[in-house]
């Protein structure tokens, strides 16, 4: 059994907004896998279903950001969970849109979510997937970069199109292993748009 946790606040102010692409994510691969049915449990909306033969729960914690953690370590301990079965994704402002990384570990860094969640769980040994939000423009404060949405159609397409990758990516990890997700995604290229929707001539 494996347990995939997006990282996002609850509540319509916060949809789509750069610091719920967890949320996202986790939204995506439920439909990839054809679950539609989601249940509370705890401080978590909870949704079960297979990748191949391995049992996969997705959660969206419904605790704010920086409680996380009291989402994840109940869902861990009900389930008995080791700390390699849990894969969490989230927002980087240091890694550029469209861009995504897996990591068999690291530090929380300055995320309040993953802060929280290593915390909560005592340890940093369990797998992340970060999705690039890009840097915060000048006239943005770091709080007021992450809760804003994506203004165009150009910037909504590349976010869509890496949280379609970072489906994929755990989908890899839960059918074979954190190191063929980290050879298949690591150094994948955003694609680049259609001519059509970056105003350049064909």
């Amino acid at each position: 059994m494996h347990l995939i946790v997006g990282l996002g606040n609850p509540g319509d102010k916060y949809d789509h907004t750069r610091h719920n692409v967890g949320f996202d994510v986790v939204s995506i691969l439920a439909d990839k896998l054809g679950i539609q049915t989601a249940k509370r449990k705890g401080n978590a909306l909870v949704m079960e279903g297979f990748i191949g033969t391995e049992k996969v729960i997705l959660c969206k914690p419904q605790t704010y950001m920086n409680l996380s953690g009291a989402a994840v370590s109940e869902l861990m301990e009900f389930y008995k969970l080791d700390p390699d079965r849990l894969l969490v994704i989230y927002d980087d402002t240091d890694i550029p849109q469209g861009w995504i990384r897996i990591r068999r570990t690291g530090s929380a860094g300055t995320h309040n979510g993953m802060r929280s969640i290593v915390a909560c769980i005592d340890t940093e040994a369990f797998p992340r997937l970060r999705v690039g939000i890009g840097k915060r423009l000048p006239d943005y404060d770091l709080a007021d970069w992450v809760l804003s949405r994506y203004n165009t159609p150009e910037e909504r397409q590349i976010a869509y199109d890496a949280y379609c990758k970072a489906a994929d990516a755990a989908v890899t990890w839960v059918r074979d292993g954190i190191e063929a997700a980290m050879r298949g995604f690591n150094a994948q290229k955003p694609k680049p748009l259609p001519p059509d929707e970056t105003g350049e001539e064909a």
